[in-house]
């Protein structure tokens, strides 16, 4: 009869055995072959996200009830999906990643309960999800039990809305109703050549519609971006897009229960920068880039890097929406970029905006606005796309948003983009100008020709009477004053005083409370 030691030491050997095979994931060959298309693994993506040998498995035994065509025969290591929580930089995070060596990352009803397990247990413990997508989507053995799968991802996701922070990186194709999961979190990031996401693949569209597409054509990492608005980033590798997903992290509470943590970068709170003024153009229709703006004021580091993390940079350009640090707490800055439709705010930019702003909200991130606007973009296209909708996301998002908020108009705001980025009306705690605001209903050229039109008309010289009447208006209204005077704008501020003055009014608001109406929740125009 075996004893007992050797019954023990058979256990553990079989214990082994099984933990060794399915390490291997889908096996050498598909991992090698892996490697040689210069790919990471599924476990190689976690080691590199996470903090050395903190990694700690949920789940490494799953395997798929599905019995339909063969699947009983197969054996798909823990379920193609590796699971768990580790940290990063010290901090307690959730991840989970998809393994394409293992029949191709499919979603099986496991698979996806592995995947909402972690998610359940994020927000339990009031930490991060990172999540990586490179599957072909739900298993279609499975038949409905994958999609069910999927739908409780979805949900998952939803219920972990504004409650931790949800960050996922597409490396892989990522197809079908499974690419919702992503769309559901924070933020998607993706790399070059290698990631897809989309609905309906290119076979799919060709027996439809009769037309070949590629997958880089209709899902690439910069189409999902430039076009599609859905990647928030794309970076040029994994392990670029690995780090980048860490740097964001810094910028973040774990939760909605905290707030973001102060780093000090060692700038100082009391820097002013008498060449600030310089950058911006005295006539208000000149471009200039507005990352200078940003890389002056905010928070800079002693290495000399990037003070910002940009986020969307390829998608809607005439708005900027980054992280930054002023005195070492994190703040959103949502910027125009008058290089880029002259800082016009159109469908694409509000979408971008206030999604962005109710992230900010949600964590407990103040939100400072950087403003030199125009207007909307006039035209049928973006009246027949619903301007009027998405631009009143943008109110909305603002007026709800109870988190501080700071507004500084540097050259101009007219019409409703003078509400649409921030103003007094919409709850902001501070409201600073420079000296060269212009803030007014229209441009002083189109301005004139409406008030003073009946005049110009019966005018022997009507274009020296508008060129007038342009002055006349412009005097009036291309200064901040008179706002000052109706207590729309807090102050009118030294450009070389910028960074100090806005450092006072975030400490100034930073422990503001602020009630919202009872209700189950708002309706946003979507």
């Amino acid at each position: 009869m075996e004893d007992e030691k050797h019954i023990k030491d058979r256990l553990l050997a079989d214990l082994h055995a099984q933990r060794e095979k399915i390490l291997a994931m889908g096996g050498r060959d598909r991992l090698q072959k892996r490697k040689e298309q210069g790919r990471l693994s599924a476990r190689e993506r976690i080691e590199s996200l996470l903090d050395k040998d903190t990694f700690c498995e949920i789940g490494m035994f799953a395997r798929n009830r599905g019995q339909a065509f063969g699947m009983d025969r197969i054996e798909i290591p823990a379920d193609a999906a590796i699971t768990g929580y580790g940290k990063i930089d010290g901090r307690k995070v959730y991840v989970f990643s998809q393994d394409f060596t293992s029949g191709g990352g499919t979603i099986s009803e496991v698979h996806a309960q592995k995947l909402c397990r972690v998610i359940d247990a994020a927000m339990k413990d009031g930490c991060p999800i990172v999540g990586i997508f490179d599957s072909g989507g739900a298993r279609i053995q499975d038949g409905v039990d994958a999609l069910s799968g999927c739908g409780q991802m979805f949900y998952r996701n939803t219920m972990a809305s504004g409650v931790v922070p949800q960050i996922c990186a597409i490396i892989g194709p990522c197809a079908g109703a499974s690419v919702y999961s992503p769309a559901l979190m924070d933020f998607i990031f993706a790399v070059k050549n290698l990631s897809y996401a989309f609905i309906t693949g290119p076979r799919v569209v060709e027996a439809v519609l009769g037309k070949e597409v590629s997958e880089e054509e209709l899902g690439g990492a910069m189409v999902a971006q430039v076009k599609a608005g859905v990647v928030s980033r794309t970076e040029d590798s994994e392990h670029e897009c690995l780090k980048a997903i860490k740097e964001l992290l810094t910028y973040l509470p774990s939760s909605n229960r905290e707030k973001p943590q102060q780093v000090d970068w060692g700038d100082c709170p009391n820097r002013t920068d008498s060449t600030l003024f310089e950058i911006v153009p005295a006539s208000p229709s000149k471009p200039y880039d507005m990352h200078r703006m940003i890389h002056r004021v905010f928070d800079q580091r002693a290495d000399g890097k990037d003070n910002y993390f940009e986020l969307f940079p390829k998608f809607a350009t005439n708005v900027i929406t980054c992280f930054c640090r002023l005195n070492g707490w994190t703040v959103g800055v949502i910027a125009n970029q008058p290089m880029s439709k002259a800082g016009c705010l159109d469908i694409d930019a509000c979408d971008k905006a206030s999604r962005f702003i109710r992230f900010c909200d949600a964590f407990n991130i103040p939100v400072v606005n950087l403003v030199d606007v125009p207007g909307y973009l006039p035209g049928s296209k973006q009246e027949w796309g619903g301007i009027i909708r998405h631009g009143a996301k943008m109110l909305y998002a603002y007026s709800e948003a109870t988190v501080p908020k700071l507004t500084l108009t540097i050259r101009k705001a007219y019409g409703g983009s003078y509400l649409g980025m921030c103003s007094k009306d919409l709850g902001a705690d501070s409201v600073l100008c420079w000296p060269t605001t212009e803030l007014a209903v229209m441009g002083p050229e189109g301005a004139a020709n409406i008030i003073f039109r009946k005049e110009i008309e019966k005018s022997p010289e009507p274009d020296k009477l508008l060129d007038e009447k342009i002055k006349e208006y412009r005097s009036i209204f291309a200064n901040p004053y008179r706002a000052a005077w109706h207590l729309h704008i807090d102050d009118v501020i030294d450009p070389a005083e910028t960074r100090p003055r806005l450092i006072r009014a975030l400490e100034m608001a930073l422990d503001k409370q602020q009630q919202r109406p009872v209700r189950k929740h708002g309706i946003m125009p979507v």
